[in-house]
């Protein structure tokens, strides 16, 4: 984000709470109270301007404050014995490979800030700055203060329209025009930061940053599916202990704007009885593929055709996106007759070669080239498609050639020789013509 672009978001959310703020106060409470001091508007505005006079502070702090950077030439102390053991989380330094320099655990680089952040939850457009070690808290106490003024405005205004309903004491024009737009502006807000603020108080009471309970997210599910086991958070010292160490150890100064943070966001205490066996965090998915090491002396060349595969050689299965890849028919291997065995030109020497059988009855429309007879191309206009016209009687008799002719189709029959009587009268009467046979017949009966 630009230098231009976060003044801009700043300058706007200034401008919304000032406006939700003061025009509630200007040109809707005070009206309401015919424009006059009294103890009343005193006991109803006091309240709500300490609220919004907290809510500034902690949002100028939040603004204003250095969430915290890695020091110039900053090195881990792996021998540290004090309980704040790096390697016990890293196994060896963190090292940003964008800032050239080491990290201490829980510092993750911002690529909108262009450096490492101590701590560092996210990157705020509103505030124009990075949420991290040294302003978390008063990040937390901005959220926490735009839902106490965001309620107290919507009670306050939301009793003055009540009192319209109750005592007849209808609002002016501009009064009212007033109370819709604190409404449209406050309920939406109220609303999103609210939400926000939830998430942020959860992570508050697990000593967890956003990034961090991404990271836990991505633990959980690789837990679930059995990849590794269950790893304890490190940091989740207890619930006490979490909110100590962002707001200060003090409760009565949890809500003071000012309270800096614990410790100097270099290294950071493990929780008591951790059993995390000196592993990493995050833990990485073993079946996660390892990039091997860049090989220092390695120099990159551009190709010299863009077409490359693997070691600079031509991809083989690289083809024109245009056209289409046919699959050509087997070859035949043998003659064969190209007329069924029932007619009269068949012969059968020529057709008891054998011939592999096709795949599938489904290769027969794919295969329409085993005959011999060139394929039917097709043009595709600007207006559809453009067909070659093919006559029906030339079509019918194709499509008899290509079935008849298709090898293993037919079973040919051949029918047993017939047996000659030795001698005798049936071996005479083989002889004789039918139609004698049926004169004689027809005589004998008459």
């Amino acid at each position: 984000m630009g230098r231009l672009t976060g003044r801009l978001f700043v300058s706007f959310t200034t401008c919304l709470i000032a406006f939700i703020a003061y025009s509630s106060q200007i040109f809707i409470i005070w009206p309401w109270y015919g424009r006059e001091f009294s103890i009343e508007l005193l006991e109803l505005l006091l309240p709500f301007n300490i609220l919004v006079a907290l809510l500034l502070w902690n949002y100028a702090l939040c603004v204003t404050t250095d969430p915290g950077g890695v020091p110039p030439n900053w090195r881990p102390d792996v021998n540290d014995a004090d309980g704040y053991e790096v390697k016990k989380l890293t196994r060896g330094p963190r090292y940003c490979r964008t800032c050239e320099s080491y990290k201490p655990p829980r510092a993750h680089h911002c690529r909108q800030c262009k450096r490492c952040v101590l701590r560092m939850d996210h990157h705020c457009p509103w505030v124009n700055n990075c949420v991290g070690h040294f302003n978390y808290g008063h990040f937390v106490r901005f959220l926490f203060y735009v839902d106490l003024a965001c309620s107290y405005h919507l009670a306050m205004v939301t009793r003055r329209v009540w009192s319209n309903t109750s005592f007849w004491d209808e609002p002016s024009g501009r009064e009212l025009i007033f109370i819709v737009l604190n409404f449209a502006t406050c309920i939406p807000v109220l609303v999103a930061v609210g939400l926000f603020s939830l998430y942020h108080f959860y992570s508050l009471l697990g000593n967890s940053t956003t990034i961090e309970g991404w990271e836990k997210d991505k633990v959980a599910t690789l837990v679930r599916r059995g990849r590794i086991r269950e790893i304890k958070f490190p940091y989740n010292l207890g619930m006490r202990r979490n909110i100590d160490a962002v707001l200060g150890p003090n409760p009565l100064t949890w809500c003071c704007p000012s309270v800096p943070p614990q410790g100097d966001g270099l290294k950071y205490p493990l929780a008591d009885g951790d059993d995390s066996g000196g592993e990493e965090w995050p833990p990485r998915d073993p079946e996660a593929y390892e990039y091997p090491d860049a090989d220092p002396n390695y120099k990159f060349q551009l190709p010299a055709s863009p077409w490359t595969y693997e070691n600079g050689s031509l991809n083989p299965e690289l083809q024109p996106s245009n056209t289409t890849r046919r699959r050509k028919p087997p070859a035949a291997q043998g003659p064969y007759s190209s007329v069924p065995p029932y007619h009269p030109d068949y012969n059968a020497d020529e057709s008891q070669r054998h011939y592999p059988p096709s795949d599938s009855e489904d290769d027969d429309d794919e295969n329409d080239d085993a005959v011999g007879r060139p394929r039917e191309f097709v043009r595709r206009g600007s207006e559809g498609y453009e067909v070659r016209p093919i006559d029906r009687e030339a079509l019918l008799r194709r499509y008899v050639e290509d079935r008849t002719a298709e090898p293993g189709r037919y079973h040919l029959y051949v029918p047993d020789p017939p047996s000659e009587p030795e001698s005798g009268p049936e071996a005479e009467d083989e002889h004789i013509p039918l139609s004698e046979k049926l004169e004689m017949w027809r005589t004998s009966v008459v």
